[in-house]
């Protein structure tokens, strides 16, 4: 027999999905069960364990749930029986306020007495009357006055005037205000030439009522020249400035011109 007729009688071809798995099931047997039978098995005992477990937690829960719902029932049950003794109470006063309603209704209740108290009457004092005894007293009044009212009056008048000269008087001793300024003058020389000591002992030398002078200095005004910078104090009513710059402008050999430089009431 030939070849090709051999592999033609053999059907090992098209069984050999059954061979393979009878060699595998030989190698199992012989080098023990294969690495994804083993994580096979061990997945299914982890699902087991897993399942138990889920198992106990469900029963714990079950078993948790049905103590509240016992505690709920039993505080519902309190509450039920807190507001069946509140309605009996209700219902006792209701009986009682229409037991009272009734009795009113058959027996009415007299009229109110107003509490307003009546006020007592005021007690005047008694008007002492006047006796007049008619006869010759009659002729004793005098309708259109007397001698003795106009020495009232005249009296009166005295005293008045008595009181107007003293205040006439504490007001003459009374020491008047004075008003007062202090002035700053600005006395300017020629040129710086000018004797500044003569100039300053000048201008003090004018004196007049109501007028002091006070301290001064020199200030520089440039090139050389400086002005007579100088404080007096006066008073208003006998002092004013025009006339201080009339009088300091006499000495034309010395002073060129005065001006205010500040003015300040006192």
């Amino acid at each position: 027999m030939s070849g090709l007729q051999c592999l033609a009688t053999e059907n090992i071809w098209f069984d050999k999905r059954r061979y393979d798995e009878a060699e595998k099931c030989f190698y199992e047997g012989v080098n023990g069960p294969s690495i994804q039978q083993q994580q096979v098995k061990t997945a299914l005992q982890q699902a087991k364990g897993y399942h138990k477990k889920r198992q106990h937690r469900n029963s714990s829960s079950h078993a948790g749930g049905d103590q509240e719902l016992v505690s709920r029932m039993k505080s519902l049950e309190h509450e039920n029986q807190t507001l069946h003794k509140v309605v009996e109470d209700l219902r006792a006063a209701l009986q009682k306020l229409e037991s009272r309603v009734a009795v009113l209704e058959k027996h009415p209740a007299p009229a109110a007495v107003p509490c307003a108290k009546q006020a007592a009457p005021v007690q005047t004092a008694p008007v002492k009357q006047v006796k007049v005894e008619n006869g010759d007293d009659d002729d004793d009044i005098d309708l259109f006055g007397s001698d003795d009212d106009d020495e009232e009056d005249e009296e009166l008048a005295r005293i008045k005037q008595e009181r107007l000269d003293a205040y006439a008087a504490r007001k003459a001793n009374k020491p008047t205000l004075i008003a007062k300024s202090s002035i700053l003058l600005d006395v300017k020389p020629w040129d710086d030439e000018t004797d500044m000591a003569k100039l300053e002992e000048c201008v003090r030398s004018v004196q007049m009522d109501g007028l002091l002078w006070g301290a001064s200095k020199l200030v520089p005004v440039g090139y050389g020249i400086k002005k007579l910078q100088i404080n007096c104090v006066v008073e208003d009513d006998k002092v004013g400035t025009d006339i201080l710059e009339e009088e300091i402008t006499k000495f034309e050999e010395f002073v060129q011109s005065v001006d205010v430089a500040a003015f300040n009431k006192i």
